[in-house]
C-alpha cells in the first residue's frame, strides 16, 4: 500500500492519525488553513481551505490516500452550509486523483436510538446537525456506489484523551480536575455512555488505510472500551492524580430552557438524545475484521488526567 498521505485537519484526531502514520512509515502532509504551531519532524504542511475546491484539489494532487479529520464550529447553521461543500470538495479531488479516503466521522446520522448503534441503521432526517451528517454521508456513499471514489467512514462516539480540550470529558471535566475544581458535565454523570479514546481512533484510521479495497464503500465503528459512566471514568482519572472527584451536572430537562438564553446550550439541547438515555456502540463489525483491544478506561482515564495535570503545572 502506498504511503503518500494527506491529512485534512490537525485537531486531536488529526494529530493522533499523523503520529500513528509516522510510526507506520507514511509520508505525511497536513492540509488546513493555517500551519499548526507544532508539527512532528518530517511532516509537510499544505495551506488549504477545505471549502476552496481548487485548494483541495492541489492538496490531494500528490496523495495516494487521504484522511478527513476536520471540524467546524458547533453551530447548526454553519454545519448546514459548510459540511456538504467540504465533503463534495474532498470527494471530487479524491475521485480525480484516484486517492482513497478515510473520513473520521461521528454517529449523529443515526438520530435518536434506544439500542446499541450499528453501521446498518438507516440515516436520519432528525433535527439539524444529525440531518447534516446524514446528508454528507449520502454524498460519499453516492460517489462510492458509482465507482468514482473509494471511501471508508470511521465513526466514533464522543471521544476523550490527552490534549482533547473540546470534549464532554475535556477542559470542563478532566481539565477541571487537574485544576482541583469540580468537573462540569452537561449530562447525567451516572448514565452509561460510550467514549472512544483518541489514540484508538488514530490507530483505527491507519488500520483502514492499510486495509484492502473491499473495506471501502462502507462505515466502520471504532472499538471502544466497555460502556461506562462519566462518573466512573472521572473517578479513575482523579485517583491517578490524587484529586477528590467533585461533579457539577445539569439536569437534562434544563437544556431546552437554557437554550432560550444561550446559543451554545440550544445546540447542545438538540443532541440531548445522546445522553438522556444509555448511549452504546456496537463495534463487532470492526472487531471481527481487524482488532478488538481498545484502550481500557483504567489506562486511558489516568493517562488523560496526567496529561491535563502537566498543562497546569
Amino acid at each position: 500500500m502506498s504511503k503518500r498521505l494527506v491529512v485534512f485537519g490537525h485537531g486531536p484526531v488529526g494529530q493522533s492519525t499523523v503520529e500513528t502514520a509516522l510510526r507506520h512509515g507514511y509520508q505525511v502532509t497536513v492540509a488546513q488553513r493555517s500551519k499548526p504551531q507544532s508539527l512532528a519532524e518530517g511532516v509537510a504542511f499544505q495551506p488549504c481551505d477545505i471549502l476552496d475546491a481548487d485548494a483541495v484539489a492541489r492538496a490531494v494532487a500528490n496523495a495516494d490516500q487521504v484522511v478527513v479529520a476536520v471540524g467546524f464550529p458547533y453551530v447548526s447553521a454553519v454545519w448546514k452550509d459548510v459540511w456538504p461543500r467540504a465533503m463534495h470538495n474532498v470527494v471530487e479531488a479524491c475521485a480525480v486523483n484516484h486517492a482513497r479516503m478515510v473520513f473520521a466521522d461521528n454517529m449523529y446520522m443515526y438520530g435518536p436510538q434506544r439500542v446499541p448503534l450499528r453501521e446498518d441503521m438507516p440515516l436520519t432526517d432528525y433535527g439539524m446537525k444529525p440531518a447534516v451528517r446524514a446528508q454528507i454521508t449520502r454524498i460519499w456513499q453516492s460517489a462510492s456506489e458509482a465507482g468514482r471514489v473509494k471511501v471508508a467512514a470511521l465513526r466514533a462516539p464522543d471521544f476523550y484523551g490527552p490534549a482533547v480540550g473540546l470534549s464532554h470529558l475535556g477542559d470542563i471535566a478532566f481539565g477541571a480536575l487537574a485544576r482541583n475544581r469540580p468537573a462540569t458535565l452537561i449530562f447525567p454523570p451516572d448514565m452509561p455512555h460510550a467514549f472512544a479514546y483518541v489514540p484508538d481512533i488514530g490507530r483505527a484510521i491507519i488500520t483502514l488505510l492499510e486495509a484492502p479495497d473491499d473495506a471501502y464503500g462502507q462505515a466502520w465503528h471504532v472499538p471502544c472500551a466497555p460502556t461506562s459512566t462519566p462518573r466512573r471514568i472521572l473517578e479513575l482519572g482523579a485517583a491517578a492524580i490524587g484529586r477528590k472527584l467533585r461533579i457539577r451536572s445539569l439536569p437534562v430537562w434544563v437544556l431546552p430552557v437554557a437554550g432560550v438564553f444561550s446559543g451554545f446550550m440550544r445546540e447542545i439541547a438538540e443532541m440531548r438524545f445522546t445522553f438522556d438515555r444509555p448511549y452504546e456502540v456496537d463495534s463487532r463489525k470492526f472487531a471481527t475484521r481487524f482488532w478488538k483491544d481498545p484502550t481500557p478506561f483504567e489506562t486511558g482515564a489516568p493517562e488523560t488526567a496526567r496529561a491535563f495535570l502537566k498543562q497546569v503545572r
